[in-house]
């Protein structure tokens, strides 16, 4: 199974050269062009690791997308990717597990995040039985609220059903009215013939 890695960035030459090192080097890349968009894909599938950028809407935008992936159940490795320094205490207290700085060498790049997710690894299989039920509660939590589809469909498949069962009732309806039309032109035409007798 490949790993699956979300980017998000503002700068699309960043996005877009890290997708395809990332890819070329067997992992399966989503990507995210700000804040908003990276927390959102964070929400709707899970990946393995975040790879976010500090500044992009904002100053501190970078921070909002760790919290959400700290809020995940699955747990991802976090990296924060900046071309400007922080101090260690200050990326480790907004919740990421590693600083990348930019711009740096595919070969290190590469290595870094390999250690990251092998080192996140090890920290989930040692916290073990906790990760497994979060992710099985955050499954049970997703099969009991209805999804929003089908309580979309349900309404939807009954007005067809209506609509259905109108066209059947009403085409009996104008099978009379056609043989009703039909018998008067047959009783007209008729009629007419007597009288020309």
């Amino acid at each position: 199974m490949r790993r699956r890695i979300l980017l998000v960035d503002d700068e699309v030459a960043v996005l877009l050269t890290l997708k395809a090192v990332l890819e070329i080097s067997g992992f399966d890349v989503d990507t995210a062009a700000s804040a908003r968009e990276g927390v959102s894909k964070l929400h709707t599938r899970e990946y393995q690791m975040l790879i976010t950028d500090m500044r992009m809407e904002h100053d501190v935008a970078g921070v909002e997308v760790i919290r959400a992936a700290r809020a995940a159940a699955y747990h991802p490795a976090v990296a924060l990717l900046t071309a400007f320094p922080v101090a260690e205490e200050d990326w480790q207290e907004m919740g990421a597990d590693r600083l990348l700085v930019k711009p740096m060498h595919t070969r290190i790049l590469l290595q870094q995040i390999e250690d990251l997710i092998a080192s996140h690894e090890r920290k989930l299989t040692e916290m073990g039985i906790a990760v497994g039920q979060l992710a099985l509660e955050a499954a049970s939590e997703k099969k009991k609220t209805p999804s929003k589809r089908a309580a979309k469909s349900t309404p939807a498949k009954k007005n067809v059903k209506k609509v259905v069962a109108k066209k059947h009732a009403a085409k009996p309806k104008k099978k009379i009215m056609q043989e009703k039309k039909s018998s008067v032109k047959k009783t007209a035409k008729s009629s007419g013939r007597r009288r020309v007798r």
